[in-house]
C-alpha cells in the first residue's frame, strides 16, 4: 500500500507543498547547470508552455532557451518563433548550435493571428519549441488553449512578454521572470509544481553568441531559416543578444 501511494505522489498530476523533486515530469533539458535543479525534472517540459516575462526587450530572455533549442534542432525537431518583436539574425542562430533548417520565423499580422499560429504548430508533433511573443496578458482561456493544444503534440512551448512579473497572472505550470544585472541574468522561477522557489538564480554572459535581431518590417510572411530577411542584416555571429535601437 505504501508503494502505490508513493507511485501515486509522483504523478505530474499531483501538486505536493513539501517539495517538487519526487514528481515526474518529461523533459528535456535546458542546458544550465545552475537552473536545472530549480525546475521539475531538470529542465522544460515536454507536453506543456513555459511562460518567460522579461524586465525589458533583450535583457537577456532567449539565453534560457538557447540551450534546448539548439538541441531539439540538431535531434530533427521543428522549432518555430510566432511573431517575434525582431526579425532573428541567422548566423547568430547558427553560431549557438541552432540547426536553421529546423527554424521557421512566423510574422502574424494581429496577435489572434499569432496565437492561431501557435496553438496549430504546438499541436504538431513535428515541431520540438514553439516559441510566441506576446505583449498583452493573454486570458485564461486562450492559455489553456496552448496548454492542451501543447498535451497534444508533445513539444515545448514557450510564451515570451516583457514587463514586471507580479503584474501579469497566468494558469501555466511554470513561470520564469528574467532580468538583467551586471555580467549576466537574474532567473526567478517565480510559479512551479510544488514549494516555490525563494532566491534567483545568476546565469553570467558566456562566450557563446545568442541571436541578434533586427526591426522586423513588411507585410505577413512566412520565412524559413535560409530566406534573405534573415542573412541582410550587418551583424557578425560572434555578436551578443541584442536588439537594435
Amino acid at each position: 500500500m505504501k508503494a502505490a501511494l508513493v507511485d501515486v505522489l509522483k504523478h505530474p498530476g499531483v501538486w505536493r507543498g513539501d517539495g517538487y523533486s519526487q514528481t515526474v515530469v518529461p523533459t528535456t533539458p535546458c542546458g544550465h547547470e545552475r537552473l536545472a535543479p530549480l525546475l521539475p525534472g531538470a529542465g522544460w517540459p515536454l507536453a506543456a508552455v513555459t511562460e518567460v516575462i522579461a524586465s525589458r526587450a533583450g535583457c537577456g530572455e532567449l539565453k534560457l532557451l538557447l540551450p534546448a533549442l539548439a538541441r531539439l534542432s540538431q535531434a530533427g525537431k521543428q522549432v518555430l518563433l510566432i511573431a517575434p518583436p525582431q526579425i532573428p539574425y541567422a548566423p547568430a542562430w547558427q553560431a549557438a548550435g541552432v540547426d536553421l533548417r529546423r527554424l521557421t520565423w512566423v510574422n502574424p499580422k494581429t496577435e489572434h493571428d499569432a496565437l492561431w499560429a501557435m496553438e496549430q504548430s504546438l499541436r504538431e508533433p513535428a515541431c520540438g519549441a514553439v516559441i510566441g511573443w506576446f505583449d498583452l496578458a493573454l486570458s485564461d482561456r486562450n492559455c489553456r488553449r496552448l496548454q492542451l493544444a501543447a498535451e497534444q503534440g508533445g513539444g515545448s512551448g514557450f510564451v515570451l512578454r516583457h514587463g514586471r512579473a507580479e503584474n501579469v497572472s497566468s494558469p501555466f505550470g511554470l513561470r520564469l521572470g528574467v532580468e538583467s544585472v551586471a555580467g549576466g541574468v537574474a532567473v526567478q522561477v517565480l510559479k512551479r509544481r510544488g514549494a516555490a522557489a525563494t532566491q534567483a538564480v545568476f546565469l553570467p554572459h558566456g562566450h557563446q553568441p545568442t541571436p541578434a535581431r533586427h526591426p522586423a518590417t513588411g507585410p505577413t510572411h512566412v520565412v524559413a531559416s535560409t530566406a534573405p530577411a534573415f542573412s541582410t542584416a550587418r551583424r557578425t555571429a560572434s555578436e551578443p543578444y541584442a536588439y537594435a535601437a
